[in-house]
């Protein structure tokens, strides 16, 4: 049964808003969703077939799955979320999750897929370890590094000479995790208070964290050695660019974009800085796409992933606060779509789409043209308060962005395929554009924008397959 979504809460998030009690909300649902999902990998388990996963595979997820169960009783009197169920709720723990459970729903695997899915189960076991540690708790284990990585998820990763499967004893105590490998020194890893670690071996590479947001606020994990951090490239898919490892030198550029973001989404209205801080949790550098010459970028979000940002280095904060607005939009419609159906659209049609080259399914359509009102929306408030030299900028980028929504606009309002609650939704999508007009572009930037909107309409239609003849 889906939750129920207040009405207020829907045309809040139909005008690319959201206020505390709705942000609350999708935070809350989302947050169920993985817990039950972390369930139906234990379940999918327990219930596979022995020649998918075996018996001591089974046996060691009870183990892990009980070493969380203690470390969740062990939740900080300030009321913030128990270290096991942090780790739980981490946006990339979503794909590991999901990648097991096709694992375990198999049929006659091959020994290539039983050793994969055995690599992701055994994950698990270090999910369970961190989170044990965080909470305070002692004990011994045994975890498995895989071609010469164990990832410890939030802490760093453990190198290991061997590029084979190699297993490592972790043990910790009082805030100390030591690693012991076959033949290799000591590994000594320092947990710091609230996230990170530290050690002085070569072999260790720390996870690195820009500062919260605004100052109070957590950390924000720049994730760049999560092992399930980067969705696999599918055939004819409108792809991300690979995953990035940052020297650094990028990692202290990431960290001067970063810290001047707030500051610039506050100018595109307070609800920009706050959806920000309750929804992102954590953020993973791609690669600059190729060809980009250091003036393109590459961003995107996934589902399964709930507060997980993919961007490639923002160039400036401006850049990367509409970056934030993009991405954290089909974030909210997203969450959103999981607890209200929105339409019954046929997934086969196609439509025209302003900003992407490709003609795009209803669904997509709509999550594009979200993403660019709430574009639209913070770049005209930048324009109106913004200092002048920056303001056309601003007026260019919100033409732009307002322009395109009207043109995608009449075949979202024009499906027959809406529910009740999807047309209100795409009523309140619509009354958001109109206000715009309320303080227009300069006229220049108008002009521009529509030319250009009509342009690519015209180069979209000549690219269509022609229509098959009808008979008569």
């Amino acid at each position: 049964m889906l939750p129920e979504v207040p009405e207020r809460a829907l045309t809040e998030l139909g005008r690319t808003e959201g206020g505390a009690d709705t942000l609350a909300l999708l935070v809350r649902d989302q947050d169920t969703r993985r817990l039950l999902l972390l369930r139906a990998v234990l379940d999918a388990a327990e219930a596979a077939d022995p020649a998918v996963c075996p018996a001591a595979l089974t046996a060691r997820l009870r183990e892990d799955w009980a070493l969380l169960t203690e470390a969740d009783r062990a939740a900080p009197a300030d009321g913030r979320a128990s270290p096991a169920r942090a780790r739980l709720i981490y946006p990339l723990t979503g794909p590991w999750a999901r990648r097991c459970l096709r694992g375990l729903r198999g049929v006659a695997p091959t020994d290539s897929e039983r050793r994969e899915l055995a690599h992701d189960l055994a994950y698990f076991s270090a999910v369970a370890a961190v989170a044990a540690a965080r909470a305070g708790i002692s004990f011994t284990t045994r975890l498995t590094a895989r071609e010469g990585r164990l990832a410890l998820p939030s802490l760093g990763v453990l190198r290991t000479d061997d590029r084979n499967d190699t297993v490592a004893e972790v043990a910790h105590d009082k805030g100390v995790m030591t690693l012991r490998r076959p033949d290799a020194p000591d590994v000594i890893v320092h947990l710091e208070r609230g996230t990170g670690a530290w050690s002085a071996a070569l072999a260790w590479t720390s996870a690195y964290a820009l500062p919260g947001l605004l100052p109070g606020a957590e950390p924000m994990p720049l994730d760049d050695l999560d092992p399930y951090r980067v969705p696999p490239r599918e055939p004819d898919q409108y792809a991300l660019s690979g995953p990035a490892a940052p020297d650094e030198a990028e990692r202290k550029r990431w960290l001067q974009t970063w810290s001047g973001t707030a500051a610039v989404l506050r100018t595109g209205g307070d609800h920009r800085l706050t959806e920000a801080l309750e929804l992102l949790r954590c953020l993973v550098p791609l690669e600059m796409p190729s060809g980009a010459d250091g003036r393109g970028s590459c961003s995107g979000t996934r589902r399964e992933a709930f507060g997980a940002l993919l961007s490639s280095a923002p160039a400036t904060p401006v850049a990367f606060a509409a970056t934030l607005v993009h991405e954290v939009q089909h974030t909210k419609l997203a969450a959103l779509c999981e607890m209200v159906t929105l339409h019954q659209a046929d997934p086969t049609a196609r439509y025209f789409a302003p900003w992407r080259p490709d003609s795009r399914p209803y669904e997509g359509l709509l999550q594009g043209a979200y993403a660019h009102l709430a574009l639209a929306d913070f770049f005209q408030r930048r324009a109106l308060t913004t200092v002048r030299d920056r303001r056309e900028s601003a007026w260019a980028q919100h033409a732009r962005y307002r322009a395109q929504v009207g043109a995608a606009l009449p075949a979202l309002v024009g499906s027959p395929d809406l529910t009740v609650r999807g047309r209100t939704f795409v009523d309140e999508m619509v009354a958001a554009y109109e206000r715009m007009a309320e303080h227009p572009a300069p006229r220049g930037h108008t002009a521009r924008a529509r030319a250009y909107v009509k342009a690519v309409r015209a180069l979209w239609t000549q690219r269509q397959p022609p229509a098959p003849p009808t008979n008569r």
